[in-house]
């Protein structure tokens, strides 16, 4: 085995098992933390696909950015476990059924994929990651798109705000 497919295996056991800290962890602080150990992992295999700039702006937005505003969120709302309601088993039922049939649907979407493939098979050419391909597919195509994230983006801060304002 070469360095890269023991990096990319490292890298994946890493970010499942930080997916389910996330979950499991019954601190609201310690799950965020957990989740970003996953976005280092996501910028480590976006380095692996030689997406430099997509693991820089990887890390800057979502470790930084996008994490100091779940921490803002969380210590505003003070949340806390010993508040936190006891669920029956119907939901924690109903929980793992809805789960479920999201990974099956999603195995059975990858599996039958096969713009996955030719988009793999196009990564072999070494540019795909660079910032002036993303840049242009990016602001070319997907303009609409990222204006309606940023517009998301900021409506979630002013409901954080408003959610974590006092009377």
């Amino acid at each position: 085995m070469d360095v890269t497919t023991i990096l990319f295996w490292f890298l994946s056991v890493l970010a499942v098992l930080g997916a389910i800290m996330v979950l499991v962890s019954k601190n609201p602080v310690h799950s965020v933390l957990w989740l970003v150990v996953v976005f280092f992992a996501i910028s480590g295999h976006y380095i692996l696909l030689n997406a430099q700039f997509l693991a820089i702006v990887n890390l800057i937005v979502y470790a930084g950015a996008i994490m100091v505003l779940f921490l803002f969120v969380i210590m505003l709302m003070n949340l806390s476990g010993e508040r936190d309601p006891q669920k029956n088993a119907w939901f924690k039922l109903t929980g793992v059924v809805s789960g479920g049939l999201l990974l099956w649907i999603l195995i059975s979407v990858v599996r039958s994929s096969t713009e996955l493939n030719t988009r793999l098979a196009q990564m072999g050419s070494g540019d795909i990651g660079l910032i002036k391909n993303l840049g242009m597919v990016l602001f070319k195509d997907y303009a609409v798109p990222f204006e309606i994230s940023s517009v998301l983006f900021l409506s979630a801060m002013v409901g954080a705000v408003v959610i974590g304002k006092k009377e």
